[in-house]
Parts: structure tokens; sequence; C-alpha cells
């Protein structure tokens, strides 16, 4: 049975996935502190970004004072980056699919 096309695109992307799954993203979650994971999953659960600091803030079930420290220390790490006043995004593209797949809610 020969594969098509579509089959050996579907496979090379599910390849390309675990590659960077298993190294590049892995090793930027590690570099997480446990203190900055539950904004870290807030901001993937709103989807590709940019967000309002006031949106993840809510998602992450506090205010946006009580998460400013954990955003600039995130934007320090090179995790995330605020596009414009008031917003922000993972600095990394297809980031927040990989903390849904590697850090589900707790």
């Amino acid at each position: 049975m020969a594969i098509d096309e579509a089959q050996m695109l579907d496979r090379g992307a599910f390849a390309a996935e675990h590659a960077l799954d298993a190294s590049f993203f892995a090793a930027r979650v590690a570099r997480i502190p446990t203190s900055e994971v539950d904004y870290v999953r807030a901001l993937a659960s709103l989807g590709p970004g940019p967000h309002r600091s006031g949106d993840v803030a809510a998602a992450a079930g506090r205010s946006t004072s009580q998460v400013s420290a954990i955003r600039d220390r995130l934007i320090d790490e090179g995790v995330v980056y605020s596009p414009r006043y008031g917003w922000i995004e993972f600095a990394i593209p297809h980031f927040d699919a990989f903390v849904g797949r590697a850090l589900p809610p707790a």
C-alpha cells in the first residue's frame, strides 16, 4: 500500500512536533520555576496570543498586580514578551500548544 502525500505530511508534522517537544520546548519548560507554572498555564489556556495581561491574570485566578512580578521574571527569562503595553504572549511560536500537552491543568 503506497503512502500518499497527505499521509507523508502528517507523519512529518508528527515527527517534527515530537522532536520539538522532546528537546526544544522541554528545555524551556525545565527553566520555568514551579512558582511561575500557573501563569504559563493560564497564558497557554488562552491560545495563541497576544493577550491582555489582565486576561491572563484572571485565567490564573489572580489580579494583575499579583502576577506582575511573575510576568516580569518570565519576560527576563525569554519565555514571554510584551508586544505592546498591557499585552503579553509567548516568545516561542507554538509554545502555547506544547504547554497544553506537557503541563495540563493541575
